[in-house]
């Protein structure tokens, strides 16, 4: 009740931060520049990063050393793997479709790029001196910034179907139409994540979403949001365990398979620009943005003053990161029917039930009704629901049963039907195994009794082992 406590106790009205993009704009085109080298450059110096304290935390979790060769405790591994990547021979394969295969890496690389454009290192009434012109911590913004945001990454996944599609080969392409279902059927519960902090911060603008975040954070206020997105956020970037489209057991690579040298090094650049990307929208929508943590915020009046919040807003993203690193090392890769199973029947479901009852909330609230008729209402929503859902699974479960019973025993199931395994389908179940017999019902024989003399060379070998 944490989350609904929060939104019943907000200031009327859905609009907490008014939209004033007044400020972007107004840069000379030396200064937009010289910003938009510098998001490239961030994002690229946080990718050799992330990738080295990959390893390093993955090697630490496995008691492992790591990288420890190149550079300073290994450092510049990342550096040195993407020259040695260059330095690889480019190999195109014969029956791929070469304008095609060529264009994928920077379909797939460009647009993890653009998304940063419009998330915000700083407040916007803040800003800061850069060659003596004052200027915002953030490229730009647009009244529609999150709706860009989703627009490039749905352009991106273009960039790993189509090189499934035009490697020519079995295996990259069912990676690729791996990614396509998989982008679809995660990006629905992210919209609908996006949404109910839209209804809270009445503002798709990253800097008013922000500014929104004055008094408590999104994560607090909504945090089923929150948890749907972290998951819907791994399943984007395609990172374990929901690394389906390259996972090595089944597609030998994935769509990715057929590429080699610089092609190959814009695959993964873009899946760990990705990372940082939706881990500094995580920032954005529900972790306060550049504000400073709770303790610090309290005591230090100057700390979202300057260039300080750059820095809470990095620690933030590392954060993230560091949280994709852990469920590497730590969660098993689930098999493709699960994560279609989580996609559609739990988190869409979940994602829009809860966005119903943030709008029901916000609409109960500017109409003026209290928190305990806020809570009465909704409670007894939730209630019906659920009693709903149980008799339906209830009748459900009676007419299987009657279905079962009717249909009388079903044949068994031969996993070596046609001369090949095959798995059990649907409604099939498997042999049981037989088993060996349990060791409490053996004869027990004494140690040294007269069955352990019973083979000669048994003796004979005792015999040689005490000589």
């Amino acid at each position: 009740m944490t989350g609904l406590a929060a939104l019943t106790t907000a200031p009327e009205g859905v609009v907490l931060a008014a939209e004033d993009l007044s400020m972007f704009g107004t840069d000379p085109w030396w200064l937009v520049v010289i910003k938009a080298v510098f998001c490239f450059a961030f994002l690229m110096v946080t990718v050799l990063f992330s990738i080295v304290w990959e390893r390093k935390v993955v090697a630490w979790m496995q008691l492992r050393v790591g990288p420890n060769r190149n550079g300073p405790w290994g450092m510049l591994q990342s550096l040195a793997d993407g020259i040695k990547l260059m330095l690889k021979e480019d190999v195109i394969v014969k029956r791929a479709d070469k304008v095609v295969y060529i264009l994928a890496p920077v379909v797939a690389a460009i647009p993890a790029f653009m998304a940063i454009a419009v998330i915000p290192f700083g407040p916007a009434d803040n800003q800061v001196s850069i060659f003596g012109h004052r200027t915002t911590m953030q490229l730009t913004d647009l009244p529609i910034a999150m709706l860009y945001i989703l627009a490039v990454a749905s352009v991106g996944i273009y960039g790993l179907v189509l090189a499934g599609w035009s490697s020519g080969s079995t295996y990259p392409l069912l990676g690729g139409l791996r990614s396509c279902a998989q982008m679809i059927s995660y990006e629905i519960a992210m919209g609908a994540a996006f949404a109910s902090v839209f209804l809270y911060s009445g503002s798709m603008s990253t800097s008013a979403i922000v500014e929104a975040q004055a008094d408590r954070w999104f994560v607090i206020l909504l945090p089923v949001s929150f948890i749907i997105y972290i998951i819907t956020m791994v399943g984007e970037t395609n990172r374990a365990p929901f690394d389906m489209p390259e996972s090595e057991g089944d597609l030998v690579g994935g769509f990715n398979t057929e590429y080699s040298s610089i092609k190959f090094a814009m695959f993964m650049l873009a899946e760990y620009v990705n990372m940082v990307t939706v881990s500094a929208v995580s920032v954005t929508l529900f972790l306060g943005g550049w504000r400073a943590p709770y303790p610090v915020s309290t005591f230090w009046e100057g700390a979202n003053q300057g260039w300080w919040p750059m820095l809470w807003f990095v620690l933030k993203v590392q954060l993230l990161l560091f949280f994709f690193i852990w469920l590497r090392g730590t969660l098993p890769r689930v098999r493709y029917d699960q994560l279609m199973k989580l996609g559609w029947k739990v988190l869409i479901p979940v994602s829009v039930v809860w966005l119903m009852l943030v709008a029901t909330v916000r609409a109960l609230r500017n109409e003026g009704y209290d928190f305990s008729r806020i809570v009465l209402y909704v409670g007894a929503a939730v209630i019906a629901i659920l009693l709903i859902s149980f008799v339906v699974d209830m009748f459900r479960d009676r007419k299987r049963r009657t279905e079962v019973e009717e249909a009388g025993p079903e044949p068994a199931f031969d996993p070596m039907a046609g001369g090949f395994p095959v798995p059990p389908l649907p409604g099939q179940s498997l042999p049981p195994v037989p088993r060996r017999t349990p060791r409490r019902e053996r004869e027990l024989v004494v140690s040294g009794g007269p069955d352990t003399q019973s083979d000669g060379n048994a003796s004979d070998g005792k015999e040689a082992g005490g000589v």
